[in-house]
């Protein structure tokens, strides 16, 4: 049976850049109450103008197949993240094929947001463990800012969040201990509006009303101190259930790069599985949370600072939105 390797690491982010101060302009609120809470100082934010999720998306690819050394017409399959695609439908994969034209070949939207990237690694691993796909783009792509409300009503969230998209070059190899070892995903439905975006939705006699134009459920609702207490727990167990799963221990863990959500959260994880700070990749500070994006940019950034390199263990972590959590061990 074939595994999957990562042959390549892209990233997007816009140019411009929204600093705390920039938003204390905006709402009420400060950059010390910012980055006491969250560790972000600074985001992106896309230009209307020239940025969408497909495009951004198509940016990060073109990097990722550069440094896997393909031509992007190798690719065979891809699978986009994103809870933020560019139309309510169609989905933004079909989008991000056409940008990079690659006209016939299948595009799957995974709407899993914060854990969307893991999720979509273990579909690509699928695929390409039985054969199906030899080579696929793996992407999460974002544009949270057209979404947050610059005020001070929604300054709780819109302090938060960023734009920006990473991919990952995922193929088939016959390489030993090396590539994805295993996958783990979970949710729960319970605890659904604990963290979502309730409208427009289906499941109303209206889609969008001026009622929800001048509402709150149009916008981000999150019930911080809730996702942060399930977020702590449940990062933990699924990395660990990761290293479990593969006969490791956390000290063999080489670079873990978690969901960029919180700095605090972060630093917790460092503190309970007692690693290094040089083994846990942060850049939260520089580009706030970009939900399914957060990870693969990451990657590509630890990946050009030298960070990640061959025969390394890297875990990655995510919880979000669903409640959703995942993980995955990788051999570089």
């Amino acid at each position: 049976m074939k595994i999957s390797v990562i042959k390549g690491v892209g990233h997007y982010v816009p140019e411009r850049v929204v600093t705390n101060h920039d938003l204390e302009k905006m709402m009420d609120t400060s950059d010390e109450w910012i980055v006491e809470r969250t560790g972000i100082h600074e985001r992106r934010f896309f230009d209307p103008e020239t940025d969408t999720v497909a495009n951004m998306s198509a940016k990060a690819c073109k990097m990722a197949a550069e440094r896997a050394g393909i031509a992007i017409s190798d690719v065979d399959f891809i699978v986009l993240a994103t809870i933020t695609p560019d139309y309510f439908f169609p989905g933004s994969g079909v989008l991000l094929q056409r940008e990079l034209g690659l006209e016939g070949i299948g595009a799957l939207d995974v709407r899993n947001a914060c854990s969307g990237f893991i999720y979509g690694v273990s579909v690509a691993d699928q695929f390409i463990k039985t054969g199906m796909y030899k080579t696929i783009l793996v992407v999460g792509a974002e544009i949270q800012s057209s979404a947050m409300e610059m005020t001070d009503r929604g300054r709780n969230v819109s302090v938060i969040f960023g734009d920006g998209a990473g991919a990952v070059v995922m193929q088939a190899s016959d390489e030993e201990d090396k590539g994805v070892l295993s996958t783990h995903l979970h949710a729960d439905g319970n605890f659904a509006e604990e963290l979502y975006v309730k409208d427009p939705g289906s499941s109303r006699k209206e889609r969008l009303t001026k009622d929800m134009l001048d509402g709150t459920s149009i916008r981000a609702y999150m019930n911080g101190n809730l996702v942060f207490k399930h977020a702590v727990v449940r990062f933990t167990e699924v990395i660990k259930e990761a290293l479990a799963a593969n006969g490791k221990e956390k000290e063999d863990i080489d670079l873990l790069i978690t969901h960029q959500a919180n700095l605090r959260i972060s630093n917790y994880l460092q503190e309970k599985l007692a690693l290094e700070p040089e083994k846990v990749y942060n850049n939260i500070m520089r580009y706030g949370n970009t939900t399914a994006a957060s990870i693969p940019i990451a990657m590509s950034e630890a990946w050009q600072e030298n960070k990640l390199k061959e025969g390394d263990l890297l875990c990655l972590a995510a919880f979000g939105s669903g409640f959703t959590w995942a993980s995955t061990l990788i051999r570089w």
